[in-house]
């Protein structure tokens, strides 16, 4: 039976895993760290995924299972959050797999320095070359010694190759519940304010750049990317969002830590990504709707307060002259 509070959960959302979630839960299970529950959220899955955890779930009993109507990413980690019994917790997803002392590398990371925080390096694979390539490039970033978690995120942003996502680390869960951090529901790359606001609270903080976590690029992936009309209207909408609770979030924390100019570099190239979609939207209606929606959240005006450095002011206003001459009143 596993331990009533073991040194990590493991919490996954899950929605139509279909073929990868074997060699998933296969990774889970050849884990080294054998201290830990598994914790698999089926997001109201139709492909059968949900019975199969069930079916691992009977035969191990580290594993449970919780069903829940669709409600997406957020909502499925926030359930996980809310019945997980251990110290640290980690989020990997339903369809990536990582290397077997994954988790007994991080753990103990954690419990030799006493983190908040221990992330890795990861490998993106791409299913159709079957090549691989790092998410960060050691030339970009080695192994660090214990920082804050500002310290932290101001050197892996400063790389531009870190990404805001929950499946690089384990996270202690203490803080996470001292902190009330949720994840926003319904917010697409909702990894982003989350992880931002806990690297704010967290006091230590190391990285090793083993790169123990397989993120898969599959056809899905590349097909979500081409998001035309109507779809991509609300897609963008996410990311007016999210630089809006980054901004909050800066304002919120001024005064209780250093906010580095890469926080607010952070906010303009999150925005940023909303006009190169304006650029290459094909139909003229939806093309006003997001100047429309960018104009009206004073996304402009934020991109322009938060803009850093001579070359990401320049492209902003490079873009933004576009978009006044796209503009139509």
């Amino acid at each position: 039976m596993p331990a009533s509070n073991p040194l990590l959960s493991i919490i996954t959302p899950m929605y139509n895993a279909g073929a990868m979630f074997e060699s998933f839960i296969q990774s889970l299970l050849a884990q080294t760290l054998t201290d830990l529950e598994i914790i698999i959220v089926d997001d109201g899955s139709v492909d059968g995924s949900g019975e199969r955890a069930d079916a691992y779930a009977a035969q191990y009993p580290h594993i449970r299972v919780i069903h829940q109507a669709n409600g997406g990413v957020s909502r499925a980690r926030n359930a996980g959050l809310a019945v997980a019994c251990g110290k640290y917790v980690s989020f990997p997803d339903a369809d990536d797999t990582m290397s077997p002392d994954m988790y007994q590398t991080l753990v103990e990371m954690a419990e030799r320095d006493q983190l908040d925080a221990a992330q890795c390096n990861a490998e993106w694979y791409f299913k159709a070359s079957q090549r691989t390539k790092p998410l960060i490039p050691h030339d970009r970033l080695t192994s660090t010694q214990v920082m804050s978690g500002p310290e932290w995120l101001n050197s892996a942003l400063k790389t531009h190759r870190y990404m805001h996502v929950v499946w690089l680390g384990i996270y202690r869960r203490a803080l996470i519940e001292r902190c009330n951090l949720l994840f926003e529901p319904g917010l697409h790359h909702q990894d982003i304010p989350w992880t931002t606001e806990f690297m704010f609270n967290a006091e230590r903080v190391r990285y090793t750049d083993r790169m123990l976590y397989r993120y898969y690029m599959h056809d899905a992936s590349i097909s979500n990317r081409k998001r035309t009309g109507q779809r991509n209207v609300e897609y963008q909408r996410h990311y007016l969002k999210i630089a809006q609770m980054l901004e909050a979030l800066n304002q919120q924390y001024r005064d209780r830590i250093r906010i580095y100019p890469v926080f607010h570099y952070q906010i303009t190239h999150e925005a940023l990504s909303v006009c190169h979609s304006i650029r290459r939207e094909p139909e003229a209606e939806a093309k006003q709707t997001m100047i429309a929606e960018l104009f009206a959240t004073q996304t402009h005006k934020r991109m322009l307060r938060n803009a850093r450095g001579l070359q990401q002011r320049y492209q902003l206003l490079l873009w933004l002259s576009r978009i006044y001459r796209w503009r139509q009143k």
